[in-house]
């Protein structure tokens, strides 16, 4: 059974972490399976929108601890470095949107791993947790990085530290996540949501998430410098035209991803 799953369809690709007997934990195998299905999205330009989503009833419960402990497994500098880290460089380095369909819980590098992602939609039954502090390890997987941005520093501080598991309508209401669901209208409401982001003009949301990423590190005469230059690439794309010219003439655009 493959550890990971990849499909494509209408111009969205699915990666669902396939471990359902252990929460969809990583191991090795996995990690290097979703690198390289991340990878594929970036080169595909048939790929519009991208959701990373959990068989069964977890989404993902952060690394395998049974390979943490196995005198042959990788070190914990490698699962970090080689197995987790280029997962979260790869959400945020593809210019296309990335959504987290969370399933059910989602905790450890498996919260984080969603929390990277541009959107995230989960399911009301659904739970986060930053597990690290419960075994003495720090959140790893771009938490430190993330978290604080969603929400402000002491929330987030308390969190981390307490291992306080926050479930789905309380993640919305304090900014973790973009919306819940229903357990019984997940997939319908969540599927609208990624149909509509894979119809819309990818290029210019792929430089909007350029610039968001560029917002992290830049001060504001920098950033609205960068602004200027991304908007004269965005206005050289075919669906900027194609925006126009249906605004002018009151039709629904046909955007093409170009």
């Amino acid at each position: 059974m493959s550890v990971a799953l990849f499909s494509v369809a209408e111009g969205v690709a699915t990666i669902t972490f396939n471990r359902p007997e252990k929460y969809n934990s990583f191991n090795r195998e996995m990690a290097l399976a979703v690198q390289d299905f991340l990878k594929e999205c970036e080169t595909d330009t048939s790929i519009r929108a991208i959701c990373l989503t959990g068989a069964g009833k977890a989404f993902c419960a952060g690394q395998d601890l049974q390979e943490v402990i196995d005198p042959e497994g990788p070190e914990l500098s490698t699962i970090v470095s080689e197995h987790f880290n280029p997962v979260i460089e790869g959400i945020r380095k593809i210019e296309k949107p990335v959504i987290a369909l969370v399933n059910g819980v989602a905790a450890g590098a498996g919260a984080n791993i969603a929390l990277a992602c541009d959107v995230v939609m989960a399911k009301e039954s659904a739970t986060f947790i930053q597990a690290f502090s419960k075994i003495g390890l720090i959140p790893d997987s771009g938490g430190t990085f993330f978290l604080p941005r969603l929400i402000g520093f002491q929330r987030a501080s308390a969190l981390m530290m307490l291992g306080d598991k926050v479930a789905a309508p309380e993640a919305q209401q304090m900014g973790m996540i973009y919306r819940y669901f229903p357990d019984e209208e997940f997939a319908a409401s969540s599927g609208k949501i990624v149909q509509k982001l894979a119809s819309m003009p990818t290029r210019g949301l792929g430089l909007t998430k350029r610039l968001l990423n560029q917002s992290f590190t830049n001060d504001l005469t920098t950033q609205l410098a960068r602004e200027d230059l991304v908007q004269t690439e965005a206005g050289n794309t075919f669906d900027y035209k194609e925006g126009v010219n249906a605004f002018l003439e009151k039709r629904k655009p046909e955007f093409k991803g170009e």
